[in-house]
């Protein structure tokens, strides 16, 4: 227990802990009640300083230490700004020469500070141990710049601040503060527009506001907004709007405590629907509650990065004053001050609007300017809303808006600036629509217009000689494609039409087509930006999910296309689109089959037969020189390739083909099985699997089962039969954690799958999962259906469902017991969807009735 140098009795303070326990309880409750009752955000967090101040103040007296010794609150808690989940951070502050009873007194009143039901984070300094450490870590100089004394010694306390106060330097702490701030912005994907945002730490959240008030406070320049405008670096407007901004995230982080009962900053999945209910947002007729919510926040973010942006400039300006250079005249409108672009008088855009648009203009066309100016920046805010229909219809606006796309440099920097400040989307109201708009599709991990901006950078980085190692073939295939420029407006309106209800690829041509007209466009071009919107995702979907073996698939597919340009501007935005979607969706199995579908269709559209044009000929001469390459001798593959059949070269590429043969062809009647794994001949990412063995029942699902337990999907599954009864399977299979170092478990794969099919039949398993928690507040409804193919007895099987392990063991489970055959799987995993393609034969096809079973049974164990 607690002593005490007067004699304190033991049951006394006993008394008081219970007291001050239940004091808190109550407290914090009254706390939540009043919050949740009246919604004043202010008035919880200061209430909750107070209660906790009343019990420290309280059990400080009652443990009577030395009167040498201070009780400091720090950070959050020093500022008064303590959330209902926020630990409580103190400042033990000690004279010089301390008695060990003293230390002893003070570790036993921590201990008690927990025993109450306080979440404390907490130091024991002297005041030149402190002064050091906030020297070397600009976090505890910031914490200590909060402190507020408690109870204790004054004078103490005063030397204290006397000497945190003297070692900060304004210009090392605004430096250190925007690096941190960077720093924290980089581990938080450097945007504010995350789905699932941290509201205290993500680019244009709360600790964004604070700060500019830390910068502002450590070089004496104020407090609050209020000081800021009062000095000029704001308007009194922007000041009211960063109390708003600020009372918003308050709430969305208070609610998040009470919510999940403790320190969540993050707004999940899990938390958005219930989160936006007690905001009061309901749920519209295309859009959920959440989705509104998190628009409404994501702006918030956005004016929180904007206003960062400006102050931290304003500030910079005025910690580091430079002497009166004189700027240099750019035009009548614009100069350049200090490498930025700064108006040349504040109402320029009010002058002449069309300026604004010409500023975009001259920050690509001048290499030399860093940015723009706080006050250009603030200019072009306010003059946003200049920009209506007469604007919009201005020949020169509208040319300046088309020069954009065709320079050179920056355009992404430029789309992305524009953006920011409101330019783009008054510009174009399609484009406003979408702003800042979620995606639960559960593969784009942007918003709408995050992604369309990401999808035309990565089109602008195909044409930079810096990034051409990234993908050589597009920086190819773009360099010969001519007037490059149509395809970032075809980039720019491709998914413009998202959240309308219906099918965005038909709704957003018209706009497409509108804009094309109204800029002035070749008809010619004008057709291409409309037809790409309009089939931007035909190839994606014909390469992932459809049989490129078949020539009647890809005859299809370049009949869709009609010309080489046309094929040529739709694959690479389609690398580019799949590539914007989210850093885990693009990989190198899509973009070879991509590679590969745009070849086929090459080739026909350059007059080849649909067999010349998926070139067996060209694969097995190709595969000879491989073989001979690795010094197997004329001839050698012969009697190995007279088992194999047209179907087995259509569907397999050289390289796979070579690779088959080197293992196979010494033992094309092997008694056991043989189980190769290697990593794919194009990048390291995956594995490929090769499996040969006397074909038998229930063979496929037993391999989906054993690649299941080991936590692998399977992307793509080529299942073979050759003439003389072998199954000759293909698996292509990627770690979607990432947890798994592919070359560490070739061998493993290779011995254990081989021993398994080596003891004959077993029965498998499901892996047993759980959903994640994007599964969970977003389902996807799972959809099957089987169509007839053209072949004879052959149908195509079309499943939509939610990812698991496991999935395609159910599915091929379910289709063993109705006799039913794999030929070919394509599986397309975008995030938490699967989109799997089957090419199935069985009698059971053939029946209406049994069909009709199959579909519902598969729906059924599709259900999670």
């Amino acid at each position: 227990m607690l002593s005490s140098p007067t004699g304190a009795g033991s049951g006394d303070i006993r008394q008081s802990l219970g007291q001050l326990k239940n004091a808190l309880i109550q407290g914090q409750a009254a706390l939540r009640t009043a919050y949740l009752a009246k919604g004043d955000a202010i008035r919880m967090l200061r209430g909750r300083c107070q209660l906790v101040d009343d019990v420290l103040k309280r059990l400080w007296q009652e443990a009577r230490l030395p009167l040498g010794l201070s009780l400091v609150a720090v950070g959050g808690y020093g500022r008064r700004e303590l959330y209902p989940a926020s630990d409580i951070d103190l400042l033990f502050l000690l004279p010089d020469n301390v008695a060990r009873e003293t230390e002893r007194q003070l570790e036993e009143l921590i201990g008690l500070l927990w025993d109450i039901g306080l979440d404390i984070g907490h130091s024991v300094r002297t005041a030149w141990q402190c002064a050091d450490e906030a020297e070397r870590d600009i976090t505890v100089r910031t914490n200590l710049l909060e402190a507020r004394l408690l109870c204790g010694n004054r004078a103490l306390f005063a030397e204290f601040s006397g000497r945190i106060l003297a070692q900060i330097d304004p210009k090392a702490f605004y430096k250190g503060k925007q690096l941190e701030q960077n720093e924290r912005h980089v581990r938080h994907q450097e945007t504010p527009y995350a789905l699932e945002p941290n509201c205290k730490e993500s680019p244009g959240g709360l600790r964004d506001l604070q700060n500019i008030l830390w910068i502002c406070r450590a070089a004496n320049l104020g407090d609050s907004w209020n000081d800021l405008a009062r000095r000029g670096f704001i308007t009194r407007g922007e000041a009211l709007q960063l109390k708003g901004l600020e009372a918003f995230l308050r709430h969305a982080r208070i609610r998040l405590h009470y919510l999940t009962g403790r320190r969540e900053d993050r707004l999940l999945f899990d938390h958005q629907e219930a989160i936006a209910g007690q905001f009061g947002i309901v749920a519209g007729k295309t859009r959920r509650a959440s989705e509104l919510l998190m628009q409404r926040y994501f702006r918030t973010a956005k004016s929180v990065t904007q206003l960062n942006t400006i102050l931290l400039q304003n500030l910079g300006a005025e910690i580091f004053p430079e002497p009166n250079k004189v700027p240099i005249v750019i035009n009548d409108r614009f100069q350049m001050d200090r490498e930025l672009l700064d108006v040349r008088f504040e109402d320029v855009f009010e002058q002449a609007p069309s300026a604004i648009l010409e500023s975009f203009l001259i920050m690509q066309q001048r290499a030399e300017l860093k940015g723009m100016t706080a006050r250009t920046l603030r200019a072009l805010w306010r003059a946003r809303r200049l920009i209506g229909p007469d604007f919009r219809r201005n020949p020169h606006n509208r040319a300046t808006f088309l020069q954009f796309f065709q320079q050179r440099r920056g355009l992404v920097h430029e789309l992305r600036r524009m953006n920011q400040y409101g330019i783009l989307g008054r510009y174009l109201p399609a484009f406003r629509r979408i702003v800042c708009q979620m995606q639960h599709d559960l593969f784009h991990v942007y918003t709408v217009d995050q992604h369309i901006l990401m999808v035309v950078r990565n089109l602008r980085r195909f044409t930079m000689p810096e990034f051409a190692h990234e993908y050589p073939f597009c920086s190819r295939l773009i360099s010969d494609l001519g007037s490059p420029w149509i395809l970032y407006i075809a980039a720019l309106f491709h998914d413009i039409a998202k959240g309308r209800g219906g099918d965005h690829s038909k709704l957003g041509m018209p706009d497409a087509r509108r804009f094309c007209r109204e800029h002035a466009l070749e008809d010619e071009d004008t057709a291409l930006v409309v037809w790409l919107v309009q089939h931007h995702l035909s190839m994606s979907n014909v390469a992932q999910k459809q049989d490129l073996a078949d020539p009647e698939v890809v005859r299809a597919f370049a009949d869709l296309v009609g010309n080489e340009r046309r094929l040529t501007a739709l694959y690479l935005l389609t690398v580019a689109d799949i590539r914007g979607t989210s850093p885990k969706v693009w990989n190198g199995w899509k973009g070879k089959l991509l590679e590969d579908l745009y070849n086929a269709a090459l080739r026909l559209l350059r007059g080849a037969s649909p067999q010349q044009a998926l070139g067996i000929g060209e694969r097995q001469e190709e595969a000879r020189r491989l073989l001979r390459y690795y010094g197997l001798r004329q001839d050698i593959e012969g009697a190995f390739w007279k088992e194999l059949d047209t179907v087995y070269f259509l569907r397999h590429d050289a390289e796979e083909i070579a690779w088959h043969t080197r293992t196979l062809y010494h033992r094309p009647a092997s008694a056991q099985p043989v189980v190769k794994a290697r990593l794919p001949h194009i990048g390291n990412e995956g594995l490929q699997v090769m499996v040969y063995v006397p074909d038998q029942p229930h063979l496929f699902a037993r391999l989906c089962g054993f690649f299941s337990r080991l936590g692998y999907s399977i992307v793509e599954a080529k299942i073979h039969t050759t003439r003389h009864g072998y199954a000759l399977d293909s698996f292509m299979l990627l770690d979607p954690d990432g947890a798994l170092a592919y070359r560490d478990m070739i061998s493993l794969i290779e011995h254990d799958l081989a021993a398994r099919l080596a003891s004959g039949p077993t029965t498998e398993q499901a892996t047993s999962s759980r959903l994640s928690r994007q599964m969970r507040n977003f389902p996807i409804t799972p959809e099957v259906q089987i169509l007839s193919t053209e072949k004879a007895g052959q149908c195509l099987l079309s499943i939509i469902a939610a990812d698991r392990p496991g999935l395609l063991f159910t599915v091929a489970s379910t289709l063993d017991a109705h006799h039913i055959n794999i030929h070919t799987a394509k599986i397309a995993t975008l995030g938490e969807r699967v989109e799997d393609t089957f090419l199935i034969s069985g009698v059971e096809l053939a029946k209406t009735a049994t069909l009709l079973r199959l579909e519902a049974e598969l729906l059924e164990k599709l259900q999670v």
